[in-house]
């Protein structure tokens, strides 16, 4: 009869296991384990500190006073998310335009503009080609180059934001272009094509009469600097005539309204019936799908190009790095053009861009107290960590400075809570029922927006490199 010998463990030979394996005691014992995990969750700083302002309809009015220079040689335009349309009245900045009143025309000739968007570098109008288009530069540098006495390439100009190019286009005869009109940075414009030009004035004779008469007055007094040539006298015994200011509410003031996410969450009923312990699996699944949704309503509230920030500050309240990374004085730049700067949002990176700027300069950064902790803080203003702010293929990214709240004129963020089966403030969760294979559906909502109450609201510094450059 043969002896039964314990399977001895490894590496211990010539000697008899003494008691219980661990491989065979694992098979009793209870695992504790964990809630599932999920990566995708971020701080979501924005989500948590933008206040948030009821909408009980669904739809948000923000009514602004409209105020424009009549005057003073540039174009005034409005912003709607990415989209930018000119104040009609502004067009009477244009040479030909210069004195006509009539609204119906204006408003017609503002609505024929087609917007337009070019990269650095690319050509809008080029030399010698039929000029055939009037363009209004809503953001950006665009140059006007020409040829020097010796063949050479040689820079006439740059127009830049409110600025303008073909306002002759306008004329009987427009030519050709004079110059070569290529983007310095990345620009927004407005464009009149001359045939959108040529049926609004068949369908107004002032409009026509008007171009005509002041293309036979011949171009406006300059001075030497090609600037438009100020009549004066000295002495008491006149005044010159000063741009004037007008002032007047938007008659068709933004309207903001409720976006959503949406998702249909699927659980099998024997999954729900038979694995609830220790976890509820229904609960847990709703937790993950809830965590994934406000992930994106963070991310559309800040690159939507209807209602997200990044498209809805306003091009003025724009400016770009002096040198790339982000330094102290970019920041001071930033917070100098508004008053009560109340967080800055900025991509991980950026912030530690920045860091290594105020590194170099042996500054310290601060700190401020916000959503119950301690935060990094410039100037006293907190620097909020927003990973949406998203960084581009070239190393850059944007930054953004707030003021916030209604009561402020800030930035709000837009919501309507009490909605049915609500689980969470402006979310909610619907039953849809079970199909013919035994699979329950939930509808899982949220919804949401932003709105920028007045321009200086929001500001942004682009062109940010948070890559690590050599000293």
């Amino acid at each position: 009869m043969t002896a039964v010998t314990p399977e001895q463990p490894e590496g211990s030979a010539g000697r008899t296991q003494l008691s219980l394996g661990i491989a065979a005691a694992r098979n009793l014992a209870t695992t504790t384990k964990t809630v599932p995990q999920m990566q995708g969750i971020s701080s979501r700083k924005l989500l948590k500190t933008l206040p948030w302002v009821e909408v009980s309809g669904g739809t948000y009015r923000v009514n602004r006073r409209l105020a424009y220079t009549v005057g003073d040689g540039r174009v005034t335009f409005v912003q709607e998310g990415a989209a930018v349309r000119v104040i009609p009245a502004e067009l009477g900045e244009l040479p030909l335009l210069h004195g006509f009143e009539e609204p119906d025309a204006l408003q017609a000739l503002a609505g024929r503009f087609e917007q337009r968007e070019f990269g650095p570098g690319q050509v809008i109008a080029e030399a010698g080609r039929p000029a055939d288009h009037v363009y209004l530069i809503a953001h950006g540098k665009v140059e006007r180059v020409g040829t020097g006495p010796y063949g050479e390439e040689t820079r006439l100009g740059l127009v830049a934001d409110g600025g303008f190019i073909g306002g002759q286009v306008l004329g009987e005869e427009p030519g050709s272009w004079e110059f070569t009109a290529r983007a310095l940075t990345a620009v927004i414009l407005l464009a009149l094509p001359r045939q959108a030009y040529e049926e609004i004035a068949g369908q107004h004779e002032p409009l026509r009469a008007h171009v005509a008469r002041r293309e036979a007055e011949g171009e406006l007094p300059r001075n030497r600097k090609g600037e438009a040539e100020i009549a004066l006298s000295s002495g008491h015994s006149g005044e010159p005539v000063l741009p004037g200011t007008f002032v007047d509410y938007d008659l068709t003031p933004r309207e903001y309204e409720l976006s959503v996410a949406q998702t249909v969450l699927r659980v099998h009923s024997r999954v729900a019936d038979l694995y609830n312990d220790p976890m509820n699996q229904v609960e847990q699944q709703l937790r993950l799908t809830i965590e994934a949704l406000r992930e994106r309503q963070e991310d559309e509230l800040v690159n939507n190009r209807q209602f997200g920030l990044l498209h809805n500050a306003d091009h003025g309240q724009r400016i770009s790095t002096h040198t790339g990374p982000p330094t102290p004085d970019d920041l001071d730049e930033l917070l100098t053009m508004r008053r009560s700067t109340r967080a800055f949002y900025a991509h991980p990176k950026a912030i530690a861009a920045f860091g290594r700027e105020c590194n170099k300069r042996g500054i310290a950064l601060g700190e401020a107290e916000a959503c119950g902790q301690r935060s990094i803080a410039w100037r006293g203003v907190p620097i909020f960590s927003c990973s949406k702010l998203r960084v581009s293929d070239e190393g850059t990214t944007s930054i953004l400075a707030m003021r916030l709240g209604e009561d402020d004129e800030g930035v709000v963020g837009l919501r309507q809570t009490g909605i049915p089966d609500e689980y969470e403030p402006g979310l909610n969760v619907r039953f849809m029922g079970i199909n013919d294979q035994a699979v329950i559906s939930y509808l899982v909502s949220t919804y949401y927006s932003a709105a920028v109450l007045v321009p200086d609201a929001l500001g942004v510094l682009e062109n940010v490199q948070v890559a690590r450059t050599s000293d």
